[in-house]
């Protein structure tokens, strides 16, 4: 999503391009959705891919993906606001707004079968219900959500029958199928098995994950964070920054400890796994403010503002770049394509990976320096508003 041109935050788009990027370099690492290792490739490559592999997954899995749920929100809040100021609710051209942000998702999923775009215009509907509450109201929804209810009960109910052997989570058995038309040199069956298979595989996991309810959450800490204003740049909101880098850098610690050390402390599945669920989520939500409150506070140093500003085309063009991360992506990887999956680790998934980031900022400096949107952008625009007066 991008804001209105008269509202726009140049923070908010370096911040959103940064996301898009790390979002990138994952998707590499990862073969776009298919983890697949290379078994004949040197040892010292097999050493470097898992530093490579494991420092990546530290700074952004589950972090890149949280700073788009925070900067939708935000969004949210812009465009409400805009249209507010003109008299007139915006709640109902949003709900159309997200059914096309739907059908944009499910032409992603075919090429990308994690595609984000469904799910966050699924759970995009969230904040038209809450769009008009308070922001304590809308602040203790946030935080409920955020505290995963699920996995709560999960707990309770583990903690009662310790004993009780559960299922593998029900995502696995259809991400064990994705080899089968990944790998294959058909577009046809890979597009198919995209959009069937893998897209049931991804809504499942979101929901093992508990990313239903976290994403619900972080969109409406997003639309406070627009009310508030607090991703302008004041002497009180870098006081602000400051708090929530240092708060959330001591919580973040403890989480990470416990993370990594539920499954060998407890031993019965019934309660590791929902409380693992939860830790994992705060401790991906205490690291994601972390990332973001450093970055506010970096852009507002003059010097390191001409660095990530580089990020401001990519983030004003963040379904476009997204969309065309997908499709590149999966031309590269997939069986029909190049099929380097086969042959590439963390390490030369990371160098493809850097690679196609300074490709696309190229192209959406290019872009940007002509048009007003990018070319997904302008489409959803258009549609948005077809009707209005």
């Amino acid at each position: 999503m991008t804001e209105s041109p008269t509202t726009r935050l140049h923070v908010v788009d370096a911040l959103r391009g940064f996301a898009i990027v790390s979002i990138l370099l994952l998707h590499n690492l990862e073969h776009f959705d298919y983890y697949y290792f290379p078994p004949n490739l040197p040892e010292w490559i097999k050493s470097l891919d898992k530093i490579i592999w494991d420092s990546l997954f530290f700074l952004f899995s589950g972090k890149s993906y949280a700073i788009f749920a925070l900067l939708f929100g935000l969004t949210f809040f812009i465009q409400s606001d805009h249209q507010a100021k003109k008299g007139k609710d915006f709640r109902g051209r949003f709900a159309w707004r997200l059914l096309l942000l739907l059908c944009f998702g499910l032409v992603n999923s075919a090429f990308y079968e994690g595609d984000i775009l469904t799910f966050y215009a699924l759970i995009g509907f969230t904040l038209i219900p809450v769009a008009k509450l308070s922001n304590r109201t809308v602040f203790w929804i946030a935080v409920l959500l955020i505290l995963q209810p699920y996995e709560w009960f999960c707990l309770f109910r583990g903690l009662q029958h310790p004993d009780v052997k559960l299922a593998d989570p029900l995502s696995w058995g259809y991400f064990g199928r994705s080899g089968s038309y990944i790998e294959s040199h058909s577009l046809l069956k890979t597009l198919y098995g995209n959009f069937t298979n893998g897209k049931t595989a991804v809504f499942l996991w979101n929901w093992e994950e508990g990313r239903v309810f976290q994403t619900a959450g972080l969109f409406m800490l997003g639309m406070i964070a627009g009310r508030k204003g607090i991703f302008k740049a004041t002497v009180e909101n870098k006081k602000f920054w400051m708090k929530t880098l240092v708060v959330s850098s001591i919580c973040a610690i403890p989480l990470f400890i416990f993370k990594s050390g539920i499954s060998s402390w407890i031993t019965a599945v019934p309660v590791s796994r929902p409380l693992g669920r939860m830790v994992a989520s705060w401790y991906n939500i205490a690291f994601t403010f972390v990332l973001v409150a450093g970055f506010v506070l970096l852009y507002r140093n003059r010097a390191s503002e001409k660095v990530l500003s580089i990020f401001s085309p990519i983030g004003k063009m963040s379904m476009s770049s997204y969309m065309m991360q997908s499709v590149v992506g999966a031309v590269i990887y997939c069986g029909f394509g190049f099929g380097l999956y086969r042959y590439t680790g963390a390490t030369y998934c990371l160098l493809i990976g850097l690679a196609l980031a300074v490709a696309q900022w190229a192209f959406c400096s290019w872009w940007m320096n002509h048009h007003r949107y990018g070319p997904m952008e302008y489409i959803w625009h258009r549609l948005t508003w077809i009707g209005s007066k």
